[in-house]
């Protein structure tokens, strides 16, 4: 029962992020709807007993106010990887995310500042070979730019890299926008 956890949506039932998607621990999301924070949209068939209430555990819960974005993603290590879809930007190998590792373009050494713009997604032989260097100093050129990446291009990459343990309640929330087969 540890491992369960609850799909958080926004007060427009879209999931508040894609990937990593916005979980969080069922005992997060009770004690939420506690505190009257969130709507019970689906839960999961165990229930968990306080003295004097039960709870069926929540597998997805929409906030009560809408959380809204400043449009811009969130610099995170797992977002650069995601805007470079898990490759290395020198050699073009996929690779999980804990097999990679970020790399300044332009050395931080020599520099070079921690932004959308100077980091990229490399493997670990890639990284050391490039070392204190440029990518023209290195012969290694990127395979693409280093760019601010918008929402919208994150969620798309994103939604072809589902989450391995998924629960059934969650599909109806995740893929709704999607173009249907017809």
């Amino acid at each position: 029962m540890s491992s369960l956890q609850t799909l958080v949506l926004n007060a427009d039932y879209r999931p508040l992020s894609y990937h990593p998607l916005s979980l969080w621990s069922w005992k997060d999301a009770v004690s939420a709807l506690i505190l009257d924070r969130v709507n019970l949209v689906e839960s999961y068939d165990k229930v968990v007993h306080s003295p004097s209430i039960a709870f069926k555990v929540p597998s997805v819960v929409a906030l009560k106010r809408y959380v809204s974005f400043n449009g811009r993603p969130a610099f995170t290590r797992y977002n650069i990887y995601l805007r470079d879809n898990f490759t290395c930007q020198y050699c073009a190998e996929p690779f999980p995310a804990k097999d990679l590792t970020f790399d300044h373009v332009h050395p931080r050494s020599r520099g070079g500042l921690t932004e959308w713009t100077n980091v990229v997604a490399a493997c670990s032989p890639c990284n050391l070979k490039k070392a204190n260097r440029t990518p023209e100093e290195a012969d290694m050129p990127l395979i693409q730019d280093a760019l601010e990446p918008s929402v919208r291009l994150l969620n798309q990459v994103s939604r072809r890299l589902p989450p391995s343990d998924m629960h059934a309640s969650w599909l109806d929330y995740l893929y709704w926008d999607t173009e249907l087969d017809l």
